[in-house]
This record gives structure tokens, C-alpha cells and sequence, in this order.
């Protein structure tokens, strides 16, 4: 799948009238950003918002982007609904100009690249997460393709290549103290497009 093809897809997802996977936060990133001290918070992928507003909620700064007009629009809708305010981004995370070392923590929540960016995307990523800053991280692991087999309700993507293992989170995060790196099965509940068993890697780690 190209650029051009893979933006029109979440552009049309994001245009659906409901939220493709709820207003309420995602419980692994809920779980872990209410244990930091607030500051600035980059959402790569945040799609219509849900985290991003609720990082908002808590007191923190936000930054989300995505590739899409259409999610832009309903994450700032929640965020209206949720009275908070979130600067939100639309355009390739690769390419949007964003300060080095400028974030004390970066959330990336199902955010799943073309194989082709992956690793210029956790690079860059990682310039911008200051020392000492925090990710929060959790994305469908390599094994979970055969869990969407069986049911695709769950989502996900269906090539290989754009999902994680431990090694190469390991590898992307090199420089980094983990406090949580683990693959895990779980139940996933979370509007339309996340329903089902998956298999997911949880990622929570400190930029030395």
C-alpha cells in the first residue's frame, strides 16, 4: 500500500459517523499517562482523539496529528464536547517540522507506519522526546495477524510488516530505561473497528 492509498483509507474511516474506536481512552495508555507529572504530550496517529483529549483532561499540553482532515474533525468535536483544548496536526508524521527534544512524553497508540517509514518514523520520534521524557506504547504484535484471520473484527493491519515484536521495539528504543516491555493476548472493546481477541505489544519506557 502507498502513501496516497493509506491516508485515503483512515480518511474514510474518520468520515464514518461513528467513532471508529470510541471516545474513551485506550485503557493501557489511560493506565499509565495518569502516573506522570503533566507537560507537553505528542500523539503520532491519534485519529479522531480519544487520547489526546484525554490526556487534555489531565492537564497536559497536547500535540496529536494524524493523515487525515476527517479525523482532525471529530477529535476536535470530542475535545469541544470534553471542554478541552488539543493543537492537532494533519500530515505524515515524517513530515510535519516539530522541535527536537521538545516533549516530555510521546504516546503511540495503535500507530502502525508503512514498513518503508517505520524506522525513520521511532528515529525521529525519538529527537523529539526529551531526556528523561516517557513513551507510552502499544500496537498489534507480529503474531496477531492470525488472530484477524479468525476474526477480523479485532483490526489491525494484515500485512506483517507494519506490526511489532519485542526485538524490534528493543531496537527502535535503544537509549531507553523500559518499565513495561511485554507481548500480551488481550480483549479488545473499543468502538467498531477493535473487537476481539489480539495479541499486542505494551510498551512503557524512559529516553536516558
Amino acid at each position: 500500500m502507498n502513501k496516497k492509498l493509506y491516508k485515503q483509507r483512515w480518511q474514510t474511516r474518520y468520515e464514518e459517523p461513528q467513532f471508529a474506536y470510541g471516545k474513551e481512552p485506550n485503557e493501557f495508555f489511560k493506565q499509565y499517562i495518569e502516573q506522570f507529572t503533566t507537560g507537553n504530550i505528542l500523539l503520532p496517529a491519534d485519529g479522531e482523539g480519544r487520547n489526546g483529549v484525554y490526556a487534555a483532561g489531565l492537564g497536559w499540553q497536547v500535540v496529536s496529528c494524524d493523515l487525515s482532515e476527517s479525523g482532525k474533525t471529530k477529535a476536535l468535536m470530542l475535545a469541544e464536547e470534553r471542554n478541552v483544548t488539543i493543537d492537532y496536526l494533519v500530515g505524515d508524521i515524517e513530515d510535519l517540522e516539530l522541535k527536537e527534544n521538545s516533549f516530555d512524553a510521546i504516546a503511540l497508540i495503535y500507530a502502525h507506519f508503512l514498513p518503508e517509514q517505520k524506522r525513520a518514523i521511532h528515529a525521529k520520534l525519538n529527537n523529539l522526546l526529551k531526556s528523561g521524557g516517557v513513551l507510552i506504547f502499544e500496537a498489534f504484535s507480529n503474531t496477531h495477524i492470525q488472530l484477524k484471520k479468525a476474526n477480523p473484527k479485532v483490526g489491525g493491519p494484515s500485512d506483517v510488516a507494519m506490526t511489532y515484536n519485542i526485538a524490534e521495539i528493543e531496537n527502535f528504543c535503544n537509549g531507553f530505561d523500559f518499565m513495561v516491555l511485554i507481548e500480551e493476548t488481550i480483549e479488545l472493546n473499543e468502538g467498531v473497528y477493535h473487537c476481539g481477541t489480539g495479541s499486542v505489544i505494551r510498551c512503557v519506557a524512559k529516553k536516558k
